[in-house]
């Protein structure tokens, strides 16, 4: 089993915990990671782009210069693409970009990304986080305590609101719960920073 330095909040190591082999101590899966995120950022998508082709566009039903005689190129209509205001070629219309993604396959590609962050060192344990008030300055402190200063992922194990809103205006810093953990977030944040109770959960969720 991996182990991971136990931290406080002042960044001191107050013992060490043992993450589970299922979980955080897989063979990471890149091809799976690769799926799940490339399905993940494509169901992000709106998909509301549209353009009028040729036969949408108002006008240009009639010809605008008879065929020939006249020295210029034949033309049949004012709205065809190469015209100014013209129609679109292969106009892009409104379409679903959404992916279905296995959970077998969503589960193995998680606990990949747990793992990889286990292996890069980029994980952080805290034995509990929790503040008094929401404050911004103190949450900062906290960070540069663990060495968590860049861009860092907090992972909660319950909603607390006092954390949430300390981290909501520190720039590349996010708090997210157990349930609502995802691929693409994990693996877009140079640091993992998980409360002991979030490492329960998890384990819990995905053993």
């Amino acid at each position: 089993m991996p182990k991971v330095d136990l931290l406080n909040i002042a960044g001191e190591r107050v013992g060490e915990i043992e993450l589970k082999d299922e979980v955080f101590g897989i063979e990471p899966n890149v091809p799976v990671l690769h799926q799940v995120v490339k399905a993940q950022l494509a169901n992000k998508r709106q998909g509301t782009q549209s353009a009028k082709t040729r036969s949408e566009v108002r006008g240009g039903g009639r010809k605008p210069w008879r065929q020939k005689g006249t020295g210029r190129a034949r033309q049949g209509s004012i709205r065809a693409p190469q015209w100014i205001k013209g129609g679109v070629v292969f106009a892009p219309k409104p379409r679903d970009y959404r992916q279905v993604i296995p959970k077998k396959v969503k589960r193995l590609a998680i606990k990949s990304a747990l793992s990889s962050k286990v292996l890069d060192n980029e994980i952080i344990v805290l034995d509990q986080l929790s503040l008094e008030v929401p404050k911004t300055r103190e949450m900062v402190s906290i960070l540069n305590n663990i060495h968590a200063g860049g861009k860092a992922l907090i992972v909660l194990a319950e909603k607390n609101e006092n954390v949430e809103k300390s981290v909501r205006n520190i720039p590349n810093v996010q708090t997210l719960l157990v349930n609502t953990l995802n691929v693409y977030d994990v693996l877009k944040y140079d640091k993992l920073v998980l409360t002991k109770d979030a490492v329960a959960l998890i384990e819990e969720v995905y053993v």
